[in-house]
């Protein structure tokens, strides 16, 4: 086996290098050319039915049969002209990728007439199989239906594909009886009750606001490594991961990859995949090197939050095609090297008004600071009353391994402010008195206004070691993984918000209806949300032991591992807070708490099997090999009877190697009957908690022996590629 790992070096060094660059393009030459964006409607569709489309996709409002096939008929003749001759309903289901099932605009009339055909029906509906899709027991499996239904503000595009081109439709993804069974559903749900809850309190400010859009920036960090030498390692090819392999001499300890010079084949593939996504409408801004060696980040402009999720999960599918195409490997693992930074998918969320006000952004007067402060406050309140659902959204078997390791944020949830608005909270919480006047209404919303700097971007530092931190204009949800789908802590967090802005509004409706001015009711209601939220923020560095101490002082919990943070989906709490923002239904709930644990079961059970195959196929036979090297050395030098001096090296070697040898079997073999008896476990809370607690306690174990023979065993018998050359050679 070891020459699998010595051909796959030869072969990457042989490699004819793949070269794409921009050729004088303008990226605004290229950007959305993939796209039925509104240009493209203005000149495919009647106006009756543009503007139908443009009702839907802004306000949500059905569209008719008669204009649905007009729109049809126009989305088929741009995509044709463009070469397309299939369609699919594009859409986001619980497995974590994307999915498509293709149709041909093909058909044949009842007279045996080949046509070309799309109408307003296969535009807006779809039947894919629902059954073969996690479902959480909402079907069985001899309950095959699902149906796909049409996104209307997510606008279609055209994927170029292997010498094809298909015309893709975002759709959501639901069961016969209408629940939902994908990303997309929940988190389009959550996007209409925060702009409900966010537009009634905006009206205390501002009466011309009629809608309010989330928006999402997110950052996607990667791995880039060769595709030859990831093929020649079974838990790369299926994993995404390394289950072995020893940390070479320099890691990023000298941290000089960040922001590095970018290297040519991956500037290379960085170029053909950001030409792609622009194609697409992704409106890619930044790259760069991060941390880790083999590490790199991309990022675009912000958008509104259904529109970036779909981009999110669309450039995860661009990236792994186009590195094909240069012989390389994306790993979107959140933890695919052990001893380096993981990879994580930084959250950027803020709410801005049709007025053109970011709500999260300090404004230039004491009512615009006030509006701000109510929004920021309720924030914080929101995620201090549902930390834990904001732990739930982000925790996977993934994610585990990279939640409290090295750049990545506890799994203790807080939320980091900087010491400028901490400050205004702090006078807020102490001169808002049960009796408040007029005067002092004033005199303290002008103070406050003196204290929230105009740059405060600039002026609020950014704790790289807090889950949720303030930025200057949003906040920042760190802790989401590399993999993930935004959708899931999206909607969460538009959820938790539109709760609390609820709230807010009764209790300032409350105060008022009893007599109190409507700023005084306000300032009331906030010293109480900062007061009663004081817990969840914190300043400091969250990878202190200290900090863990004091968060369980404060009563804040630490889920480390996701079986036991999975549990907030199904708290009265959370039930309580998805049924009234009518996002789930308990069904739908359970469901997904069921989908979750399966997925964490069906990831580690495949760790398992992987991390014991390659014990047993790869490492022990090499540790063999060479133990028969060092006993054959041993035993020959002792028949020449030069004396235990001279084998005495080889002798200690050797015994250290069987060591290692025996402790490896071992622990397989414990390993897969821990396996077995969890694999007997009906009942899938149970099974995930076994598989998490006694099968992967195994993992470290086994892999720390196996490190161990890497640094013994003669290199040209070691089978699989080693972290120097996965992480360093391209």
């Amino acid at each position: 086996m070891s020459s699998l790992r010595y051909l796959a070096l030869q072969e990457m060094a042989s490699e004819e290098k793949k070269v794409a660059h921009y050729s004088g393009k303008r990226i605004t030459s290229m950007f959305a050319s993939n796209v039925f964006t509104g240009r493209v409607m203005r000149e495919y569709l009647s106006d009756e039915a543009y503007k139908s489309l443009m009702n839907s996709a802004k306000s949500g409002t059905k569209i008719d049969r008669k204009m649905a096939d007009q729109i049809a008929a126009g989305m088929k003749a741009w995509a044709e002209e463009r070469g397309v001759t299939h369609f699919t309903h594009w859409f986001q289901p619980l497995t974590g990728t994307t999915a498509e099932k293709h149709d041909s605009f093909f058909t044949i009339k009842s007279d045996g007439t080949a046509i070309e055909i799309f109408d307003g029906d296969a535009l807006i509906q779809q039947e894919p199989d629902a059954s073969s899709f996690p479902n959480g027991g909402i079907r069985a499996t001899f309950e095959a239906r699902g149906y796909t239904a049409w996104d209307p503000s997510s606008p279609a595009f055209i994927m170029e594909a292997a010498n094809g081109k298909t015309l893709c439709i975002p759709t959501i993804f639901i069961a016969y009886n209408g629940e939902s069974l994908d990303y997309k559903a929940p988190l389009l749900k959550s996007i209409a009750a925060l702009d409900k809850a966010a537009v009634d309190v905006c009206h205390y400010f501002d009466k011309n606001v009629t809608k309010v859009t989330t928006t999402l920036g997110w950052e996607q960090e990667y791995f880039v490594i060769d595709e030859t030498l990831a093929n020649a390692r079974p838990d790369l090819v299926m994993c995404g991961r390394t289950l072995v392999g020893h940390s070479p001499a320099k890691g990023q300890q000298l941290e000089d990859h960040y922001f590095g010079s970018i290297p040519d084949r991956v500037y290379e593939f960085m170029q053909d995949f950001e030409q792609e996504s622009y194609k697409l409408g992704i409106p890619l801004r930044t790259r760069h090197n991060e941390v880790a060696p083999g590490q790199f980040e991309c990022a675009p402009i912000f958008e509104e939050v259904n529109i970036a999720v779909d981009h999110n999960s669309l450039l995860m599918d661009v990236m792994n095609k186009v590195a094909k195409r240069h012989k390389l490997k994306v790993l979107l693992h959140e933890k695919p090297f052990a001893g380096v930074n993981g990879s994580g998918k930084h959250n950027n969320w803020s709410l801005a008004t049709d007025t053109g006000v970011n709500l999260l952004a300090p404004g230039k007067t004491p009512r615009t600071n006030l509006m701000f402060l109510t929004f920021f406050v309720n924030a914080i309140k929101a995620v201090h009353d549902h930390a834990d659902l904001m732990r739930a959204a982000i925790a996977s078997a993934n994610n585990d391994h990279r939640l409290g390791a090295n750049e990545a944020p506890p799994a203790i949830i807080s939320v980091y402010i900087g010491k400028y608005l901490t400050e205004v909270l702090d006078e807020i919480e102490t001169r808002v008195k049960d009796k408040f006047s007029e005067q002092d209404e004033v005199i303290l919303k002008l103070d406050i206004h003196k204290q929230i700097p105009e740059l405060l971007m600039d002026n609020t530092d950014r704790n790289r070691t807090s889950p949720f931190a303030f930025t200057g204009n949003k906040f920042e949800f760190r802790a989401v993984g590399s993999s993930a789908n935004c959708g899931s802590p999206m909607t969460v967090l538009n959820t938790i918000m539109a709760q609390s802005l609820k709230n807010f509004k009764s209790d300032v409706d409350a105060l008022i209806e009893k007599g109190e001015k409507k700023e005084v009711a306000l300032m009331h209601v906030l010293r109480d949300y900062i007061t009663n939220s004081k817990k969840i923020r914190f300043e400091g560095d969250n990878y202190s032991d200290a900090w863990a101490e004091e968060a369980k002082k404060r009563g804040l919990n630490n889920f480390k591992t996701t079986p036991e943070a999975l549990d907030a989906f199904v708290t009265d709490a959370a039930k309580k807070v998805f049924f009234e923002n009518n996002i789930y239904s308990e069904r739908e709930l359970d469901a997904r708490h069921e989908i979750l644990l399966e997925d964490y079961v069906k990831k580690v059970q495949i760790e398992a099997r992987i991390l014991g195959y390659m014990a047993t196929n790869h490492i022990l036979p090499a540790a063999i090999n060479y133990q028969n090297v060092l006993a054959e050395n041993v035993r020959g030098l002792k028949d020449l009877g030069l004396g235990e001096g001279s084998y005495k090296a080889q002798l200690n070697i050797l015994k250290v190697v069987s060591g290692h040898i025996q402790e490896i079997n071992d622990n397989v073999e414990a390993m897969i009957e821990a396996r077995k008896k969890a694999n007997n476990v009906e009942d899938m809370h149970k099974r995930a908690a076994m598989y998490c607690n006694n099968v992967k306690t195994y993992f470290d174990k086994i892999r720390y022996h196996a490190d161990k023979l890497e640094l013994l065993v003669e290199d040209k018998m070691w089978p699989l590629p080693k972290y120097r050359e996965l992480l360093y050679l391209r």
